[in-house]
Order: structure tokens, then C-alpha cells, then sequence
């Protein structure tokens, strides 16, 4: 299991560094498409202070300057990877409360695959938001990040 997971964050970093150094090398920014790659980031670092049973810095719709996102992204990145491999039990329960102030409670390695798909599902909607504007977006389907 450790190993997989890693695999998927691994290449969860690699496509959200693929998004970061487009948009930041790019002028004219879609709206929609900051807002999401915001959550995407507000999201990890949530899921991440909630396994570790911390106080969010971030809210989940909170905006961020674009220079900010890699050094966010990263520190996401780190967090998780430390989580993954210091743990013993993946399917010890994760109590937490959300955003609504319902309290709920997870498997870890529900909420771990949770960040995952949750992170892939918008960065679909931010490639859509990229083509209506006109952009090319990266490929970042995973057979081909694994080729």
C-alpha cells in the first residue's frame, strides 16, 4: 500500500508542478482555473492537517498569489510523503469536522486516495477551462506520466 500511494503522489506532484509552470508562464490566467488550482492546493494541505490532527492555515476557498502555489504545492507534497511513510496502519480512522462543521470519520488510506482523486477531478476542470480559453493543456493522463 505504501508504495502505491507514493506512486499516486508522485504523480499527483507531477501533474499540479505541470499546471504551475504553465500558468506561471502564461499572461492572462483563466479566473476559473486559479480558483480550482487553489482549492486543489487549500484541499492537500486541509486533508494533511486533519491526519495529522492540526489547525488548517488555509480555508478552502482561500486565494493565493501564483508565485505562492509551488512552494504550497511542495510543502503539500511533503506533509503527505511523511504521513505515508511513517505510518503503520492505513485503515486507522481519521476523525474529523469539515468545512460545514459536520464531523465525520475516514479510513486513512480513504482520505490518503481521496486527496488524489479529488486533486485529478478539478485538474479536469481546469484543462476544459484552459481549452475554453484557448489554451493548450498539458497531458497529464497517468498511463502516459507512466511511459
Amino acid at each position: 500500500m505504501k508504495g502505491f500511494l507514493q506512486q499516486l503522489f508522485d504523480y499527483n506532484f507531477f501533474c499540479n508542478k505541470k499546471l504551475i509552470e504553465q500558468f506561471t508562464a502564461t499572461e492572462q490566467l483563466p479566473e476559473i482555473s486559479c480558483r480550482l488550482f487553489d482549492h486543489i492546493l487549500n484541499a492537500h494541505h486541509i486533508w494533511n492537517h486533519r491526519i495529522l490532527d492540526k489547525i488548517p492555515e488555509f480555508e478552502v476557498a482561500q486565494s493565493h498569489e501564483i508565485k505562492d502555489w509551488y512552494e504550497i504545492h511542495y510543502e503539500n507534497q511533503r506533509t503527505s510523503f511523511e504521513i505515508i511513510t511513517t505510518t503503520s496502519d492505513f485503515s486507522r480512522r481519521i476523525d474529523y469536522v469539515n468545512s460545514k462543521g459536520n464531523a465525520y470519520g475516514n479510513e486513512l488510506k480513504d482520505i490518503l486516495f481521496h486527496i488524489i482523486n479529488h486533486a485529478t477531478h478539478h485538474r479536469g476542470q481546469i484543462l476544459v477551462d484552459m481549452r475554453n480559453h484557448k489554451m493548450e493543456p498539458p497531458v497529464l493522463d497517468y498511463i502516459f506520466y507512466k511511459r
